[in-house]
């Protein structure tokens, strides 16, 4: 009883193409979530769908149930679902966004002919430009071709005027380097623009000068990103990492994407050049990478969301630590400024009694703010002891590169343990006040990264209380051990929940709760909002759960394996997905009715990964006001009744049906957050 993986992951994805045919969300909004749709199927290509042949190919009888979870029914499944989906994209792109763009004064020339006054516009942009870039190989068998992860290709088949030899060759597409659309002169009043690729082909006999071009088409491959890494003691993992990085480009194909309508013998003469397999070719549209949408020219037009000014939380000259002393704060975000989380480590980093900073990061933005105050914490002569997890996938160099820069001002930096991400977003500051040292902790759903602040939904929480500080204290001591927890089960955490320590321990024991209410006649109640609901022997507990009579709200954003309203296994689940503006990123675990439930927010979502394979933290949320808060945050989100939909038992998604009052649960947030302050 649990859905594939895959497919419910294509589910949230087709959710997102969902928000692209709205015509409620704004244009410029919708190109941007034709753009994500686009960069999240390139990613399943890249992670996932090398697993996915992997699994389906397995025939040993020992691998009997994974054998029949990936049947070649299931990945003929995935693979229609694929192609479903790109047709729908592609019909809303044609029908949809391209006129409505026209409409807005701005044309995109897509498949179509360019206008006789476009034509020497687009030859000295190509000249000027674009020429430099372009790099032809012929196929001739002199020259190996072997084309990089995601870059964008032209097969150009072409002859010589009175030779019946056909010969193909390779143009790449530089759209890694110049931009993907060129603004052209406007136009009765239309702003026109034009993919790079275009300019290429109109100009493609500048190439191939003494050639006779038969036919071009376009294509991409996707390449498996797993590293593969043998992650030992002896060996310094950054420097592994490091040397693998400059590989990732040119790892086993995954997926060759070619344009519709090329002939069935030069797709397959391709394939053979490239080493693909059947099931790794598909065919898709004149133009790949369409992600590069959210990059096309908007010419100052206002056609996006509202702006949304994050609210203040408390005034920058606040003393933050004296305010965190008083009691607990919890930020919301993106609803709420990211500035109290800057503001504490700005602090920490000149306050004269601040004498150790510990903090865990996992992916931190391009130029940090965060980490250039831990610099400046480390020259003005604090401790500063920072764990940086290498393994965070598609940020290990920006990682790699501010280790270096923390280590050259003096941090101390723990790399990742063996075999074991860390995934926690904590910190912990320790300050020196008379002669007492007081700890102040830092516990988050998301990562310490001002950028996704803006756009992501997460929880932070500051608090002083002595037993948290304590308990991530021993964390980190632990972490700089760098071994598994395998060797440390005596550490004991009472009030943390820590993966592979407690966490699953302590999580049954709150669903068991729950079950027992129901045994005495009381109302059992739980309440999840997480990203991915994966984990087999959590998914079974909510199923009991579930049949005992406790009533089961479930918000997933992405993965959901568990099949809710089933008669006799779930029918007292209901499953929901929202996809709004902002990414829904937090997790909040809430058990019990009225103000004796107890609430949890942390960084670990119920997937294998995150409970058997990485260092997750939760923390319970304990102060009276703060809880209400994230209590009263879960009801307006399962309210929502405009951007949520229901999963159903067949993996469908429903739509709410609207009854009465409008909920459309970010701005509702947003506003009841605007009212609190």
């Amino acid at each position: 009883m649990f859905y594939n993986r895959e497919l419910s992951w294509l589910g949230f994805n087709y959710r997102v193409l969902q928000e692209a045919a709205s015509p409620s969300v704004p244009l410029f909004e919708r190109l941007k979530f034709l753009s994500i749709f686009s960069s999240n199927l390139d990613e399943f290509f890249r992670v996932r769908y090398p697993a996915v042949l992997a699994f389906a190919s397995l025939k040993n009888k020992t691998q009997k149930k994974i054998r029949d979870e990936w049947s070649d029914e299931v990945l003929e499944k995935i693979q229609n679902e694929i192609t479903r989906q790109f047709e729908e994209f592609g019909g809303i792109l044609l029908k949809e966004i391209l006129p409505a763009l026209k409409e807005n004064g701005i044309y995109l020339y897509y498949n179509d002919t360019v206008r006789q006054e476009h034509k020497e516009e687009i030859s000295e942009i190509f000249v000027s430009q674009v020429l430099s870039f372009i790099q032809p190989i012929l196929l001739d068998g002199k020259k190996k071709f072997n084309p990089e992860n995601n870059q964008l290709y032209f097969t150009i088949t072409l002859k010589k005027p009175g030779e019946e030899l056909l010969r193909h060759a390779i143009v790449n597409i530089p759209s890694d380097k110049l931009p993907r659309f060129f603004t052209l002169a406007s136009i009765d009043s239309l702003q026109y623009v034009i993919f790079i690729d275009d300019i290429i082909r109109e100009n493609m006999q500048i190439v191939f000068p003494g050639f006779e071009i038969l036919s071009i088409y376009s294509f991409k491959i996707n390449r498996d990103a797993e590293l593969n890494l043998e992650e030992e003691y002896s060996i310094d993992l950054a420097n592994k990492i490091e040397k693998q990085l400059s590989k990732r480009n040119f790892g086993p194909p995954s997926r060759f994407l070619f344009e519709g309508g090329m002939p069935q013998h030069l797709h397959l003469f391709l394939s053979s050049v490239l080493v693909v397999t059947l099931d790794e070719i598909f065919g898709g549209g004149r133009y790949h990478n369409l992600k590069d949408l959210s990059s096309l020219p908007t010419f100052g037009k206002d056609l996006w969301y509202d702006k949304q000014q994050p609210l203040k939380n408390f005034s920058a000259s606040t003393d933050i630590f004296e305010l965190v002393y008083s009691r607990d704060i919890l930020i919301h975000l993106p609803y709420e400024s990211y500035n109290p989380v800057l503001s504490f480590f700005n602090q920490a980093a000149i306050d004269p009694d601040v004498k150790e900073i510990f903090i865990a990061l996992y992916r931190v933005a391009a130029e940090s703010h965060i980490v250039n105050a831990l610099i400046s914490a480390a020259r003005n002569g604090k401790s500063v002891i920072v764990f940086v997890e290498l393994k965070a996938r598609f940020d290990e160099a920006n990682n790699i590169q501010w280790s270096r820069r923390m280590k050259e001002a003096g941090i101390k930096i723990i790399y990742s343990i063996p075999r074991i991400k860390v995934h926690s977003k904590i910190a912990l500051v320790r300050k020196k006040t008379k002669d007492q040292m007081i700890s102040y902790c830092v516990l988050s759903t998301g990562n310490f990264n001002e950028i996704t602040a803006r756009f992501y939904t997460d929880h932070v929480l500051f608090t002083a209380d002595r037993m948290i500080a304590k308990e991530l204290l021993t964390l980190f001591d632990f972490l700089q051990q760098r071994i598994s927890p395998v060797t440390h089960k005596e550490l004991k955490f009472q009030k943390l929940l820590v993966s592979q320590f407690n966490m699953i321990e302590r999580f049954n024991k709150l669903i068991k709760k729950e079950i027992s209410k129901t045994k005495n006649a009381m109302q059992g109640l739980i309440r999840i909002k997480i990203n991915n609901l994966e984990e087999v022997d959590m998914i079974n507990m909510l199923y009991e759960a579930g049949r005992a009579g406790v009533t089961i709200e479930l918000i997933v954003r992405s993965i959901c394996c568990l099949v809710p309203a089933r008669i006799n296994i779930s029918d007292n689940i209901v499953a929901k997905r929202i996809v709004d503006r902002y990414l829904e990123h937090s997790r909040i675990f809430i058990f019990g009715r009225n103000e004796d439930c107890e609430v949890i927010i942390g960084s670990a979502d119920w997937m294998n990964r995150n409970l058997h394979r990485r260092i997750e933290v939760c923390v319970p949320v304990e102060d009276a006001r703060c809880k209400q808060e994230l209590i009263d945050y879960f009801e307006l989100q399962w309210e929502d009744n405009v951007k949520s939909v229901n999963i159903t038992d067949s993996l469908e998604q429903q739509l709410q049906t609207i009854n009465g009052n409008v909920v459309a649960a970010q701005k509702a947030i947003y506003n009841y957050i605007k009212q609190k302050a």
